[in-house]
C-alpha cells in the first residue's frame, strides 16, 4: 500500500521504509523554533535536563515576535532569556528586532525550511511550512526543550484528508478564501490530528504566498499539518534561497485517505469568518454592512508581499474612513523593504493607514492594536476567538487583505469592487 505525503516524510525522518496512521515514531527534526512566549519556558526546561549544549546550533531558530518590540518589562525579560540562551549556545538563527520578522514569514524567507523537512515549533501556526512540502507542526514548550537537546521527537502518524480544488477562481478570491471556505465546510475540529493535503489544478496555479496562507490555517481546522505537494512553483521559491537539504516527496497513487473533499472554486466568493470561530464563515455578499472600528492587515497568515500588494491595490487613491484605524504589518523586514521599493508604504500612509514594524502584536491581543469593549475589527489574521484581539466583548471578523482594505475605506465590511 502506498503512502501519503505526510507518511513519506515521517518514514524518511524516522529511518523507516513504511509507516501507517496510528503508529508512534521517533523522527529526527530538521528545525526547532521558539518565540518570545514559548521559548523562555522551553529554555528553563532545557536547563533542567543536564546537557551542556543543544543538538545542533544551526537547527534551532529563536524569533522574538509576539511582544516585540517589547511592550513592557515582562516582555523585555522574556526576550532577554532568549537572547542570553542564543549567545550561550552560539545559535546561528537568533533574530533580534530590526533583523527579524513574524516567525512563519521569516523562516521560509531566510531559507531555513525546505521540502521534505520535519519542523517543530512551539507555536501552533508552524504548520505554515507545509506549503513547501515539509511536515511542520506545533508542539508544547517542554517538547521543544527535549528536541533542542535530542534533535528528535515522537509523533503519532496522522491520517490524511485530501482536499481537491477545481475550477476558476473568482475576482478577489485567493488562498485565504479557500482555507476559510474549507474550514467553514468541515468545522474547527473537522481535521483533528489529521494531515490536510491540498491539491488539484487550482492549488497547482496558486502562488507560494497563497499556499503559505492556506497551510497556516490548517490548525484552525484541528489539523496536525497542512501540506501541498512541492512542484515547479516550490522549486522556483527555494532555488538559491534554501540553505538546508531538500527532498521533494509526493503522495503515491494508491495512498489511503480517511476522507476526500472536492470543491469547485467557481462557486466560492471572498469569505468572511464571523465571531467567534473561524468556521463561522459567510460569503462576502452576506457579510457586507457590518460596521467596524479597526482593520488589521498582516500577520503570519497574510503579511507577505502579495498580500500588501492586494491591500495597496484597493487603498490606492482612497482614504481610510475617519472612524476606522487601519494598521498594516509587513511580515518581515525584507517584505517591508520591498513594499517601500514598490511604493506600497506611500500608498498606505497617504490613505491614512498606520504601517508597523513586523510583529505579531494585535493578532494575539498583545499590543499595537488592541480592541476596547464593544469594538469590531476586520483582520487578515487567523483567529477570531472571544477576546483574541483585546476585550472579551470585542469582535473580530476574518477576511483576505483586499476585503480588509475595502472595509477600512467604507467603515464597514465591504466588497473591494465598491472602492476600486
Amino acid at each position: 500500500m502506498g503512502m501519503t505525503l505526510a507518511e513519506k516524510i515521517l518514514a524518511a525522518n524516522s529511518g523507516r521504509d513504511h509507516v501507517q496512521p496510528g503508529e508512534l515514531v521517533n523522527a529526527k527534526v530538521d528545525m526547532v523554533l521558539g518565540n518570545d512566549i514559548t521559548a523562555p519556558v522551553a529554555i528553563r526546561e532545557f536547563n533542567k535536563i543536564g546537557v551542556d549544549k543543544v543538538f545542533n546550533k544551526d537547527c534551532i531558530a529563536l524569533v522574538p515576535d509576539h511582544f516585540a518590540p517589547n511592550k513592557d518589562i515582562k516582555s523585555a525579560e522574556q526576550a532577554k532569556v532568549m537572547r542570553e540562551f542564543a549567545k550561550e549556545h552560539n545559535l546561528t538563527n537568533y533574530f533580534e528586532v530590526g533583523k527579524m520578522g513574524i516567525e512563519h514569514c521569516l523562516l521560509p524567507e531566510q531559507g531555513l525550511v525546505a521540502p521534505g523537512n520535519v519542523v517543530i515549533g512551539a507555536d501552533s501556526h508552524t504548520c505554515t511550512y507545509g506549503a513547501m512540502g515539509a511536515f511542520a507542526t506545533g508542539v508544547g514548550s517542554t517538547d521543544l526543550a527535549a528536541a533542542m537537546a535530542l534533535g528528535e521527537t515522537w509523533f503519532k502518524v496522522p491520517e490524511s484528508i485530501k482536499f481537491v480544488f477545481h475550477g476558476k477562481l473568482n475576482p478577489w478570491v485567493g488562498g485565504k478564501d479557500l482555507i476559510l471556505y474549507t474550514i467553514g465546510k468541515i468545522g474547527v475540529d473537522g481535521a483533528l490530528y489529521k494531515a490536510m493535503e491540498f491539491t488539484g489544478p487550482v492549488i497547482k496555479e496558486l502562488s507560494m504566498d497563497g499556499r503559505f496562507t492556506m497551510c497556516n490555517m490548517a490548525i484552525e481546522a484541528g489539523g496536525k499539518v497542512g501540506l501541498i505537494e512541492p512542484d515547479e512553483t516550490t522549486l522556483a521559491y527555494v532555488k538559491g534561497r534554501v540553505k538546508v537539504p531538500a527532498t521533494f516527496y509526493k503522495s503515491d497513487e494508491d495512498a489511503q485517505y480517511s476522507e476526500v473533499y472536492e470543491f469547485d472554486v467557481s462557486e466560492i466568493e471572498p469569505q468572511v469568518a464571523f465571531p467567534h470561530l473561524p468556521e463561522n464563515t459567510k460569503p462576502l455578499s452576506d457579510a457586507t454592512g457590518v460596521k467596524i472600528d479597526q482593520s488589521v492587515i498582516g500577520s503570519c497568515t497574510n503579511g507577505r508581499i502579495e498580500d500588501l500588494r492586494l491591500a495597496a491595490e484597493v487603498l490606492k487613491g482612497n482614504k481610510v474612513d475617519p472612524n476606522v484605524r487601519c494598521i498594516i504589518f509587513p511580515g518581515t523586514q525584507e517584505i517591508y523593504l520591498q513594499a517601500m521599493k514598490e511604493g506600497l508604504v506611500e500608498i498606505f500612509i497617504k490613505a491614512g493607514a498606520a504601517v508597523s514594524t513586523p510583529t505579531c502584536g494585535p493578532c494575539l491581543g498583545g499590543h499595537m492594536g488592541i480592541l476596547a469593549k464593544g469594538e469590531r475589527a476586520i483582520a487578515t489574521t487567523n483567529r477570531n476567538f472571544v477576546g483574541r484581539m483585546g476585550h472579551p466583548e470585542s469582535e473580530v471578523y476574518l477576511s483576505n487583505p483586499a476585503v480588509a482594505a475595502a472595509s477600512a475605506v467604507k467603515g464597514q465590511i465591504a466588497k473591494p469592487e465598491e472602492v476600486v
